[in-house]
């Protein structure tokens, strides 16, 4: 059996995922809706590139885990009444959990449409990660 191109199938799942772009949550954060943004790239790339302003960075490995509340790595911020947007870098990844979010039973998931990537080319505000944050790049 050939192995499956990844990029085909993220794009064949698409479809099934409701999609924000970047000026659309930029509109909705605007307006104050009470959006949870998940940012589930690794943490070298939070603090390479910043993160969009008021995001829990939930590592993509961990995501099932910390978003089920039976689990001992269960997260508070995670609950059924909330609306999630999910984001990774280039928005392939968030494709994959945004629906992994939804098979839980979470009902009102989006994911960002070109990921972070899309949202700094928009001009849209990006938190300075490093700044903050005691992990650093060791070069």
């Amino acid at each position: 059996m050939a192995i499956r191109n990844t990029t085909a199938w993220v794009d064949g799942l698409r479809p099934q995922v409701p999609t924000l772009s970047a000026d659309e949550l930029a509109e909705r954060k605007g307006r104050g809706d009470a959006l949870m943004l998940i940012d589930i790239r690794e943490l070298q790339e939070l603090i390479d590139s910043g993160a969009i302003p008021d995001s829990h960075h939930v590592p993509r490995g961990m995501l099932e885990f910390w978003a089920d509340p039976a689990m001992g790595y269960y997260r508070r911020f995670f609950t059924e009444e909330a609306e999630y947007v999910v984001y990774c870098a280039g928005g392939g990844r968030s494709v994959l959990a945004a629906l992994a979010l939804m098979e839980m039973g979470y009902r009102k998931v989006w994911h960002l449409e070109r990921g972070f990537g899309g949202w700094r080319e928009a001009g849209h505000p990006v938190e300075d990660v490093a700044a903050t944050s005691r992990w650093q790049r060791k070069c």
